[in-house]
């Protein structure tokens, strides 16, 4: 046998007759990843035995625990995570197993995850977490079980889409309903419009007005989605957002310096 400086690897020796080919390691790796994807615990539990790294990925960067958690092999899954597979670990778009699984709906997987220490705020390349792809696919299981255990609607895609704004535009009642039930940034419960306003949640706010959502509705309290914008710094964008149809009438009884943010908004825009 000799030793191959360059790469490491052994080459046969032109003098020993040829030895029985073994799968090469990608085949390996192949199957293994197949047998993740199919469910199939016996397999995978055999190819782990023979040397198999459990992290091991396609050219997609999908390894086993992406595979198993998108098709909803909950003991394969589990199987996986007890071995030491990274329950982080990213494909090459940046998604998790808590991303695929929440992408499809798979509630019992996602609760494993989360279990094993899955990031539920983790953001993939272009900004999407767990929450957003489970409120755009209208998995409603899903969604409470993320808000419950820490998921932060505020984080936004690089095309500043929230959970919120998506599921507005997708249409799934339910799920902005219930995303605004668990609006944990305030202790008082505001209307759709109000937290898009407080939030500077653009898309959101454009979706609402689209859906003939009143621009100056307001709260229990008498203020106006513009009135939370400009209390939290967010007047400018949020005018630009609602130009038409905005109205501003300040009631005198109220706190002068909370008004005066808002006092440039009444200018129609050119």
């Amino acid at each position: 046998m000799t030793i191959d400086s360059a790469s490491g690897e052994q080459e046969q020796s032109s003098e020993q007759p040829p030895q029985p080919t073994k799968p090469i390691r990608n085949d390996q790796n192949a199957m293994f990843l197949r047998a993740a994807r199919a469910g199939n615990l016996e397999n995978v539990l055999d190819f782990l035995r023979t040397g198999v790294d459990i992290n091991t990925c396609n050219s997609n960067g999908l390894n086993a625990l992406h595979l198993a958690s998108k098709e909803g092999h909950n003991e394969v899954v589990r199987e996986l995570l007890r071995r030491g597979a990274v329950v982080d670990a990213s494909t090459r778009k940046g998604n998790t197993a808590l991303h695929i699984a929440s992408l499809a709906g798979q509630d019992i997987i996602v609760t494993i995850l989360v279990e094993h220490g899955a990031n539920v705020n983790a953001q993939s390349l272009n900004g999407f977490t767990p929450l957003y792809m489970s409120a755009q696919e209208n998995h409603e299981v899903v969604v409470r079980y993320l808000l419950a255990h820490g998921a932060n609607q505020a984080l936004a895609t690089e095309d500043g889409f929230t959970p919120l704004a998506v599921a507005l535009q997708q249409g799934h009642d339910r799920i902005v309903a219930l995303l605004l039930e668990n609006d944990n940034t305030s202790k008082v419960k505001l209307p759709a419009l109000h937290i898009a306003a407080k939030k500077d949640d653009t898309r959101a706010a454009s979706l609402l007005l689209q859906n003939e959502q009143n621009p100056n509705v307001t709260s229990k309290s008498g203020f106006t989605p513009l009135h939370i914008a400009a209390h939290y710094g967010n007047a400018g964008n949020f005018k630009i957002t609602c130009t038409n149809s905005l109205i501003v009438s300040p009631d005198t009884s109220w706190n002068m310096a909370f008004l005066k943010p808002i006092k440039y908004l009444a200018i129609p825009s050119s």
